[in-house]
């Protein structure tokens, strides 16, 4: 059965990491200013905002989510999260936590490297200023390029000989060497290809390995550059830097703590903010555009007011938000997630439990080049399928990728008396997008 995608978030201590997962989730990682906060890696659930179908069946007003939250037809759905400890440069060589920080991450789809933009923490995590931290986006992709490269080349002469002895294609050879890392046999090929080396494996020299081996990361493990720290006063000199040498679909410029603050006043009473927005309602706000009552919300005192007011203008009205919710979004679509509404009643669009007349009860993330029939697996177990059909009744294979915008499906599902039952699926939905 297909797994549940998972993102894992890296890099150094004191980065703001375990901020950022937090801002994100309702975990509690420990957060400190000193190395190795984190000791154990940390997987937790994330809110992953999508456009929910309930908006384009005009049926908000009943979406009733089983998990996460729907509002106004804007989706939180749960994506799980990894939090790994620290990264330090030497990492594959034994320095700091040594290679389990890397080893955690195998399993990971996708990465958000936290990156302190602020350059007030050195390589280490340790307090400094003036620090360049275009450097850790490239030591940590260098980490990871040697710790796969040298599990790679110590076993480079045997896997060869077993190349040339049963005369396989390089793919299913190498498959058997990066299936650790959850690579799949199409991860492979699209890594041969991206390598672009046209010599035959068994002549790839220490060079074209690292070279495959980069190829690998890039297809294995897409990263977001999660710029964090971006109200301090030096992030703007290194963001410019960052940005000269960085695509601008990989960056997103972020305030992780800023995101914590606003949530936290949300949670108390004093704001109202919905996450990731632009805007945020005080109690006088309210008042002002017409609500006596101020909305319910609590006075603030001057020290809160004021550390809002400062906020807002250092992050919401200069960069539109906080920026941690599409910096999830962002890796959501790296990956090319399709949120998949599974309803038992294809007219009411209800999920078939008593009376309720609540919509849309669930929704389920599935990964790029997933088929139908991935994805009956993944809501429905082990049930055989009869046959599945789009719209008009026309038969679709099992074999048929879902992708954004293909017709609705129905799964028939056969039954131990060989009676027919149904289960549709929605996948006529937009890929989460930055907000």
């Amino acid at each position: 059965m297909p797994r549940d995608p998972l993102i894992g978030l890296v890099g150094k201590p004191s980065s703001g990491k375990s901020t950022t997962l937090n801002s994100l989730t309702d975990a509690s990682s420990k957060v400190g200013n000193f190395p190795f906060t984190t000791i154990d890696p940390q997987r937790a659930i994330g809110y992953l905002q999508i456009d929910c179908a309930c908006a384009r069946h005009d049926v908000s007003d009943r979406c009733k989510p089983n998990y996460g939250s729907c509002h106004e037809g804007k989706r939180s759905v749960p994506i799980e999260l990894l939090d790994v400890a620290g990264l330090v440069p030497g990492a594959h060589e034994g320095k700091g936590l040594g290679n389990k920080f890397l080893d955690d991450l195998r399993h990971a789809d996708a990465l958000i490297h936290v990156v302190d933009v602020s350059g007030t923490t050195d390589a280490e995590g340790k307090a400094t200023r003036g620090y360049d931290p275009s450097v850790d986006i490239e030591w940590l992709t260098g980490e990871i390029v040697r710790w796969v490269f040298g599990n790679l080349w110590e076993r480079w002469g045997s896997i060869k000989r077993r190349h040339v002895a049963i005369k396989a294609q390089s793919a299913d050879s190498l498959l058997a060497q990066f299936s650790g890392y959850g690579a799949t046999r199409d991860v492979v090929v699209r890594a041969i290809d991206r390598s672009k080396l046209k010599e035959p494996l068994e002549q790839w020299d220490d060079k074209a390995v690292e070279k495959l081996v980069k190829a690998f990361i890039d297809e294995k493990f897409p990263t977001v550059l999660a710029l964090n720290k971006i109200d301090h006063p030096d992030a703007d000199r290194n963001i410019a830097k960052i940005a000269k040498a960085q695509p601008p679909e990989k960056m997103v410029l972020c305030s992780a703590i800023s995101e914590v603050f606003l949530r936290k006043l949300a949670k108390q009473g004093y704001v109202k903010y919905l996450e990731g927005a632009e805007f945020v309602d005080t109690r006088e706000d309210l008042i002002d555009a017409g609500d006596p009552e101020g909305g319910g919300l609590k006075e603030l005192d001057d020290k809160l007011k004021t550390r809002l007011e400062n906020m807002k203008d250092m992050v919401l009205y200069r960069f539109g938000s906080t920026g941690v919710v599409q910096v999830l979004s962002r890796a959501a679509g790296m990956l090319g997630l399709v949120p998949v509404f599974p309803v038992r009643n294809i007219n009411t669009f209800g999920s078939g439990s008593g009376s309720s007349n609540a919509v849309f009860r669930d929704c389920v993330l599935v990964k790029k080049n997933s088929t139908v029939g991935d994805v009956g697996r993944k809501v429905m177990g082990d049930a055989p399928i009869a046959y599945v059909e789009g719209a008009g009744g026309t038969r679709v294979s099992e074999d048929q990728l879902v992708a954004v915008g293909k017709n609705d499906v129905y799964y028939h599902l056969k039954s131990e008396d060989d009676h027919l039952k149904s289960l549709k699926m929605l996948f006529d939905y937009r890929t989460p997008k930055d907000a």
